[in-house]
Parts: C-alpha cells; structure tokens; sequence
C-alpha cells in the first residue's frame, strides 16, 4: 500500500509504504526490515527517477553521478508487517521490490484519477490542467 500526494504541478511526493511479506519461517525480523526498507528505496528510485538515455549508440548513464536515486528526505516511512507461518522458507532478497511501483501508480490514480502507464513517473503527467 503507498500513501501519496501529488501537488498542482505534478509533483510526486511518497508518504509511506505498507508492506506484507511472508517468507516462511524468520529467525532475525529486524534483518526483514532492512531488506524490505532496502527494496523500497531502489523501486522508487526506479519508478520516480530511472531512465536509461541512449545517446550516439551508447547509455548516457554511467554511474550514480548521473543516475539519481532517491534521496535521504525523499524516502518514505516504510511499515513492514511479517506473516506468521509455518510455510516453506522463501527469503526476503527481492519480495519487497516488484509490488512497489504498482502501489505507488494505484495510489496516484486514487489521488488524482490519472492513470501512469508508463516509468518513470513523470510529474508532467501529473500536472493538473
């Protein structure tokens, strides 16, 4: 679940995420914690930032310094509630990742009765007219 708000001139702000997860049995919960705040981070920076440019045959991309990722005050609260179960164990590694962006878009959509069909989330998009 992502809480959003989106301003007059698109602009995307991500309040908290809630996150569900059930890996199977766990020994270390604050270790679940970390990797699902972890998970969150690198999806938003994805849905709200990443694009790979091409430019001359080659990635115009290189490395962090021109790949922004999500800053320390932009991240949201992140809730995580572990399931209790006896189920197999499954891991934590990436779970928390792929229902990121989806949750973020619904949640815009409820906001502002726009649909994002596409990543990164554009603020352009956004913009009330």
């Amino acid at each position: 679940m992502a809480e959003v708000s989106v301003d007059a001139n698109g602009k995307l702000r991500v309040h908290k995420i809630i996150a569900a997860v059930n890996c199977g049995p766990f020994v270390h919960p604050d270790t679940i914690q970390s990797q699902v705040e972890g998970a969150v981070a690198l999806a938003l920076s994805a849905a709200m930032k990443g694009e790979i440019t091409i430019a001359y045959g080659a990635t115009v991309q290189s490395n962090f310094d021109d790949y922004p990722i999500l800053t320390f005050d932009e991240m949201p609260e992140v809730e995580v509630h572990i399931v209790p179960s006896n189920e197999a164990l499954g891991g934590i590694g990436e779970p928390g990742l792929p229902p990121v962006a989806p949750a973020v878009c619904n949640a815009i959509f409820a906001a502002t009765g726009k649909r994002v069909r596409r990543l990164p989330i554009r603020a352009t998009e956004l913009k009330r007219t």
